[in-house]
């Protein structure tokens, strides 16, 4: 039998364009958001699948379903069936996080098959990003027909990448932020990822300060109408409804909502002009990796994430 390429996507979305557009070869959806929660180094081991079935229990009220993930997973217990291994992710962090997890996973299963990688962004013609799905079919084909073969720097770095993001020290991405590399949109993803921690002087995350910005700026009707904005406005996050609407309710201490309108309440204007730190009122208990949100702060001045003193007993 001849071998076929091995596609790994990034959503079910995507497999089904594939399947549709009759790409050759076996896809493997990845199912996860791993931009969010505790991860560990050895991807889908036992006390990984044990940190991200609590996550999503606590979090989001999710039950994963183990089952789903195994039989996607065991397409990659086939190696030898496989002439080469395609990509497909996206230019933002949450595709980002997964890319370089699904690497690392490669390397532990030590499979030596070509890595290509198809990821989309920046399209000729348009004023904003776009994902694959967001692509039309020709353009689609046209990314794939120039997949980028990455090299073992690339796969190295890839695992080193994931190896610190499941570590105590997110400050050691910063070298890989200036280090040039295959992955054309690696540099702003880990960027936004530091930018995702409170802000050292006031509290707010880069994306709970837009969300604010949002409220004051625009005539808001509904945490719906609040939802849109923050999802069409978000850069090079990728973050989904589930995520957007968490982060939101996080951020209720800041707005009042009435029957047509959001708008900020003293607090919320207070916290855009830095007049506090509002990092341990809203006591946001996300994970990061190896890390917990609330015990770092990000420094703009330095650039950096300095130690939080906010969450000492």
């Amino acid at each position: 039998m001849d071998k076929q390429p091995l596609h790994i996507t990034n959503g079910d979305v995507l497999t089904n364009v594939l399947n549709d557009l009759d790409v050759e070869g076996v896809k493997l959806t990845w199912q996860e958001l791993l931009c969010e929660g505790p991860t560990s180094e050895e991807v889908f081991s036992k006390e990984f699948l044990e940190a991200r079935k609590l996550f999503f229990e606590q979090f989001y009220g999710i039950d994963l379903d183990f089952e789903l993930i195994k039989i996607e997973l065991d397409k990659l217990n086939n190696s030898e069936n496989y002439s080469e291994i395609v990509l497909w992710f996206e230019y933002d962090l949450f595709c980002h996080i997964n890319m370089i997890a699904v690497i690392s996973l490669i390397k532990q299963k030590k499979i030596d098959l070509p890595i290509y990688l198809v990821c989309s962004g920046r399209i000729a013609g348009s004023k904003r990003l776009k994902g694959l799905g967001e692509l039309k079919p020709n353009q689609l084909l046209n990314h794939y027909k120039k997949k980028v073969l990455l090299n073992e720097e690339d796969i190295d770095m890839a695992t080193t990448i994931w190896s610190i993001y499941c570590g105590i020290d997110h400050n050691l991405l910063k070298p890989y932020i200036v280090k040039s590399s295959s992955f054309e949109y690696l540099s702003n993803c880990l960027k936004a990822h530091l930018k995702r921690f409170p802000d050292s002087i006031d509290g707010l995350s880069i994306l709970g300060r837009h969300i604010l910005e949002i409220i004051k700026k625009e005539k808001i009707t509904s945490k719906n109408h609040l939802l849109g904005y923050a999802l069409n406005y978000q850069g090079y996050y990728g973050y989904g409804d589930l995520q957007f609407k968490r982060i939101i309710e996080n951020l209720s201490i800041f707005y009042l909502v009435s029957e047509d309108c959001i708008e900020l309440n003293r607090k919320g204007h207070e916290a855009l002009l830095a007049q506090h730190n509002y990092a341990l009122e809203l006591n946001d208990n996300m994970t990061f990796g190896g890390v917990k949100k609330i015990d770092f702060l990000f420094n703009v001045s330095e650039n950096k994430l300095v130690k939080s003193t906010l969450n000492a007993n």
